[in-house]
């Protein structure tokens, strides 16, 4: 591992001990911020994949429906049938907070309350398979806005925790070794030049006490 390129001084190692102080504390509060995003992920996950499963099926069993009201009734009734809806629904867009991520909320909004609306046709001239399959597609629908909503929640945290992931990886294999590195490097250099230094302060002691002898003996 490099070690950085700066000044190896006493202030400059007190300075990067702080920063390493700090990205230890940064280097913990992320992973626990990556272990909770997993939780949370992996329990969207498992409520997105039951989901998944009961909307497939709602949706297995509408076309089933259809497919029974095509084969009883004429194709352009069948396809008139359906032109002119009354019903309107619509979905309103909130939010909500998961360890930094916004995820979204989605609510479905109805037109009107009354519920005979979902019926775009009158019933002298269709068959029962038609309001069969009307009827379940308008029930699946809440569940396809959930089943929206949580797909697109575990898109962005998936996408967070992989942010976080790269950020502790950077953290614990680069710059926290770096530090360390480099920290290790600046006192080793201040170890070596006390060395030198007291090597230094050795030597001129021992020239003063050659020359204080040299006179000593001169006057003698």
């Amino acid at each position: 591992m490099a070690v950085m390129n700066v000044n190896p001084t006493r202030m400059q190692m007190t300075k990067l001990k702080k920063q390493l102080q700090i990205a230890r504390r940064g280097h913990k509060m992320l992973k626990d911020k990556r272990d909770e995003l997993m939780r949370q992920f992996i329990e969207l996950v498992k409520e997105n994949k039951k989901l998944r499963e009961k909307v497939e099926a709602q949706l297995e069993e509408c076309n089933n429906h259809f497919i029974n009201a095509s084969a009883v009734m004429n194709k352009k009734a069948l396809e008139s049938s359906l032109m002119s809806s009354k019903h309107q629904t619509g979905v309103e867009v909130d939010g909500k907070n998961i360890m930094s991520v916004d995820v979204p909320l989605f609510s479905q909004v109805h037109g009107s309350d009354d519920g005979g609306e979902i019926f775009p046709y009158g019933f002298a001239f269709t068959s029962f398979e038609l309001d069969d399959a009307v009827t379940e597609l308008n029930s699946v629908l809440p569940d396809l806005i959930k089943l929206a909503e949580i797909e697109k929640s575990c898109e962005l945290m998936a996408a967070e925790i992989e942010r976080t992931r790269r950020r502790v990886n950077s953290l614990e294999h680069v710059m926290i070794p770096r530090y360390e590195e480099t920290i290790k490097y600046i006192a080793m250099k201040l170890e070596e030049n006390d060395r030198s230094s007291r090597t230094r302060l050795m030597k001129v002691k021992d020239m003063l006490l050659e020359k204080a002898h040299g006179y000593s003996e001169k006057y003698n």
